[in-house]
């Protein structure tokens, strides 16, 4: 058996037990996925003295993860389920280029996914879900925090906070409740106004009468840098990856076999499915049907020259985001729910440009890279972590909006459950079988 440290580092090489692959016994972890789960997942595992093999069929952190808003949301605890969106939906929909859409033809398909939404956002559910989120995002913190020390990437790390807005007193005293939530669980911000509001971010938009700054939000350089980065310091403990498509799985009570698209068998001790918005259509071979939907989230990543935003800013009326990174400004969000089938609609992009032009007059809009990444999303707002029905099999999906976020804790979270150790957190609120 192999030994481990205290705290599940990697021990030293000399106490380093062969690995499955070293007497070529097929692999002994592997994962499916290389975005930011997978790769965190990669890291821990490593970092403990398995042997790790990452399979995606792009590369490491290719797609969905490269082009989120890169923010580190620990203070971010309140459940989708119960932000009111239910409330906003007839709004919303009315504008097929605002915060939400839904593709007519997709809303037969989408359905039963909304019900669950709605069920999940009634009251009798508020304070477990909040409780799972709070411990989940403390958790979070800290492990990111060691994390990116042990992997020298603390430098990618900022620490500006964040900015949110209103348009009106309405909807200044609509946030309150939210706000004061945040606080129950120490979570510091303040509210600000007038010369206060316009030091934080010069050039704003008069339309703003408020705001809220939170000083322990904090963001990454880049997404993409950061998670190439991370999988470095795993390609360093000995983690490989491997370029291929998973077709299908297989498990039982000798180990797990992954069937890639040329046909090819290969065998693994343990495997750990963290596949984002395709996840789910792996589960449900292993006899686990996750009612996944995905958040089709649309951003335009605009040369750093454009504007000078000070920190990541939040239109949340609005649905999106503009976020300073060391290459580029990013102005994205909003919620396509739509699959992961359909085409992109490019035209939610533009429509988020066009309104940070109003809100940031100035800002020059041209030399913009679109993307649209898929949010792999359950209607309760918790992700997926821990062991499938069949054996050997772990799962790390489901994140939403705050997959990096929440990357580090599920990688440690991960790790624990194939070593076989006690988590640090209950996962009874995560757990695949809950639906």
């Amino acid at each position: 058996m192999q030994e481990n440290s205290e705290d599940g580092r990697r021990p030293s090489s000399a106490l380093r037990a062969p690995s499955h692959r070293d007497r070529g016994e097929g692999e002994d972890v592997v994962i499916i996925g290389g975005g930011i789960l997978g790769i965190c997942a990669a890291a821990f595992l490593s970092e403990a003295g398995r042997s790790v093999t990452v399979f995606d069929r792009t590369g490491i952190c290719e797609e969905t993860s490269s082009g989120n808003a890169a923010a580190f949301a620990f203070s971010d605890v309140l459940p989708l389920a119960h932000k009111g969106m239910i409330r906003q939906l007839p709004k919303w929909l009315a504008d097929p280029l605002g915060p939400l859409a839904i593709p007519p033809a997709y809303l037969p398909k989408l359905l039963p996914w909304l019900i669950r939404f709605w069920r999940a956002g009634a009251a009798k559910h508020y304070e477990a879900s909040l409780a799972a989120q709070v411990g989940m995002m403390k958790l979070a913190e800290a492990e990111w925090m060691g994390l990116l020390d042990r992997s020298g990437t603390r430098p990618m790390l900022r620490e500006d906070g964040s900015l949110e807005f209103y348009e009106s007193e309405a909807e200044f005293r609509a946030s309150l409740p939210g706000w004061a939530e945040r606080q129950r669980f120490g979570i510091g911000f303040r509210h600000v106004e007038g010369e206060e509001m316009a030091a934080l971010q010069p050039g704003l938009s008069p339309r703003f009468v408020k705001g809220t700054f939170v000083p322990g939000w904090k963001t990454v350089a880049d997404p993409m840098l950061l998670g190439k980065a991370v999988w470095a310091y795993a390609e360093k403990l000995g983690a490989r990856f491997e370029h291929a498509r998973v077709e299908r799985v297989e498990a039982g009570a000798s180990g797990a076999t992954i069937v890639l698209a040329e046909g090819t068998r290969r065998k693994a001790s343990q495997l750990v499915i963290a596949a984002g918005a395709w996840s789910h259509l792996l589960a449900r071979v292993l006899g686990d049907r996750i009612p996944l939907e995905t958040e089709r989230g649309y951003n335009t990543t605009l040369p750093a020259s454009a504007f000078d935003v000070k920190r990541q800013l939040i239109f949340s009326g609005h649905g999106f985001v503009i976020t300073p990174l060391q290459t580029g400004l990013r102005v994205g969000g909003a919620v396509e729910l739509g699959g992961i089938d359909r085409p992109p609609n490019f035209a939610r992009s533009k429509a988020m440009l066009e309104k940070a032009k109003r809100f940031l007059p100035g800002l020059d809009p041209s030399g913009g890279r679109e993307w649209m990444g898929y949010r792999p999303s359950l209607p309760d707002s918790l992700p997926v972590i821990g062991a499938a029905r069949a054996p050997n099999v772990f799962y790390a999906f489901g994140h939403g909006h705050l997959g990096l976020t929440q990357s580090a804790a599920t990688g440690r979270l991960i790790r624990d459950l194939v070593l076989g150790q006690t988590p640090p957190l209950d996962l009874s609120p995560f757990r695949p079988q809950r639906f």
